[in-house]
């Protein structure tokens, strides 16, 4: 079996084709569960490259070289203003000289396995709240790499668009202790998952509304009030979950991952995905979305958007955005045959899901992906997921089958999602989950899975369509 990425640039200036010659290696499907933490090779697990691979605006070499030309420039200026009776603007001249240029590119890890003793950080999330800070948030796995142990939620706030961050806090779970892990034998009974974090935030309060599971089978919301500094106490919503029973007998539930969405209408919608086997299990599943209309005092439940039929296997993490039209789209991952993403409409994200469809344009690794509406350019959509596809020995897509997590790809959409014919790789090394926001300047940012770490980009629309 081989894999196969697609091609772009790396970022030591060598071709992505030639370094993906070089290193691409077969890949054997291993993991069923929604999440796919067990370490294999399609999940990140090395360390990624230093800052001397990286051409961004933080690397040491490039940072001291400006900072010297700035103070020998600064020095001739102000000699010549001594012979000439005038300082004017030197300051400005100063500032300007010693500013790094804006890249095209930027990253920056923001949570690292080993910091604060966690095995792994796994599952990210990010927001920007109406101030501007970023919230980067994720999974951080105590003990172990699976979906199932000792996990809690973690929070990182950004006041310069990514490119410092505050230390890290735990954020849930903070109430009573809630344990049981019914896929552990042996010591599982004291174990506590705090799974599967959303922030949404609420352009007309200004407030962030953030939801998690924990055990996959409670659901808890909670609110911040000042950009992420702190958080209410937990509020239990499991109860909005309730209805989706008529259709599947659900004993795993999940929000998201990655964030929720405010409608323009004020509704705050959340993708979650229900699974109804035996305890525990990630599958058989189904995707659909709870929403709440009173800035996240109640939740409800919604229509199920992609059921498990027909060609339809294993629906589960699913991304919503809204469109420049007003419909809200969701993107969800499957394990069906055709290897594609699955498509379906909404015009209030909660019912009349069109009929799901597999997008020929968006390959399938069984992998959780993030997409964004660009509200400054119209119909523009941008998508992210690792792009590859799982092929055997004569060169032919096998049914259901698992690409490696690596090559993680930008597209770029310019007619709401209809059609997406520019792209550009992120990473071409291991890489999984991912999620978009907006900057307040317009950029956008991608918090994604990286080898042992999560690592927040910075890029432009026009870096993704300026691409090889």
């Amino acid at each position: 079996m081989r894999v196969v990425d697609q091609p772009g640039v790396a970022r030591s200036g060598v071709p992505r084709w030639v370094r993906a010659h070089s290193t691409l290696t077969d890949s054997t499907p291993t993991d069923s569960t929604p999440t796919d933490s067990t370490p294999t090779d399609s999940t990140p697990t090395d360390s990624t490259p230093t800052d001397s691979t990286r051409p961004d605006s933080t690397r040491p070499d490039s940072t001291r070289t400006r900072a010297v030309v700035a103070i020998h420039t600064v020095i001739a200026v102000m000699c010549f203003g001594m012979l000439a009776g005038t300082f004017c603007n030197i300051t400005v001249i100063a500032q300007e000289l010693a500013s790094p240029p804006q890249q095209d590119l930027t990253r920056s890890d923001v949570f690292v396995a080993g910091d604060q003793g966690i095995t792994l950080y796994r599952i990210p999330g990010v927001v920007v709240t109406p101030s501007g800070t970023v919230l980067a948030y994720c999974e951080a796995r105590r003990d172990s790499r699976s979906d199932w142990g000792e996990i809690e939620v973690q929070l990182r706030r950004s006041e310069d668009s990514g490119r410092t961050w505050e230390v890290a806090q735990q954020i849930a779970h903070r109430g009573q202790r809630i344990e049981g892990n019914p896929r552990k034998k042996t010591g599982g009974e004291h174990e506590q998952t705090v799974n599967n974090p959303v922030a949404i935030v609420d352009r007309e309060t200004g407030s962030i509304e953030f939801l998690y599971c924990i055990n996959y089978a409670r659901c808890f919301s909670m609110r911040s009030l000042d950009d992420g500094r702190t958080f209410s106490e937990p509020v239990e919503i499991t109860s909005a979950f309730e209805p989706f029973r008529s259709m599947y007998d659900w004993r795993v539930i999940a929000t998201g991952p990655g964030h929720g969405i405010q409608l323009r209408s004020g509704r705050l919608v959340v993708p979650i995905w229900l699974a109804y086997g035996q305890s525990g299990d990630h599958a058989p599943s189904a995707s659909a979305t709870i929403y709440s209309d009173d800035h996240g005092v109640t939740w409800h439940a919604g229509e199920i958007a992609v059921p498990d039929e027909g060609d339809f296997n294993d629906p589960n993490e699913s991304m919503v955005t809204e469109l420049s039209d007003g419909r809200v789209l969701m993107i969800s991952r499957s394990v069906s045959k055709p290897n594609r993403k699955l498509v379906t409409f909404s015009p209030d994200g909660a019912t009349g899901w069109s009929k799901p469809e597999f997008h020929s344009e968006l390959p399938e690794p069984i992998c959780m992906a993030s997409i964004i509406a660009l509200p400054a350019q119209q119909e523009t959509v941008v998508f992210s997921n690792p792009h590859t596809l799982a092929l055997d020995s004569s060169g032919q897509e096998i049914p259901a089958g698992r690409g490696k997590r690596r090559n993680l790809t930008i597209k770029l959409s310019r007619d709401n999602g209809l059609t997406w014919p520019q792209q550009r790789t992120l990473e071409i090394e291991d890489s999984a989950y991912s999620d978009l926001t907006i900057l307040p300047d317009g950029r956008i940012g991608c918090l994604y899975e990286g080898r042992d770490r999560l690592i927040f980009a910075t890029f432009t629309a026009a870096w993704i369509s300026d691409g090889p």
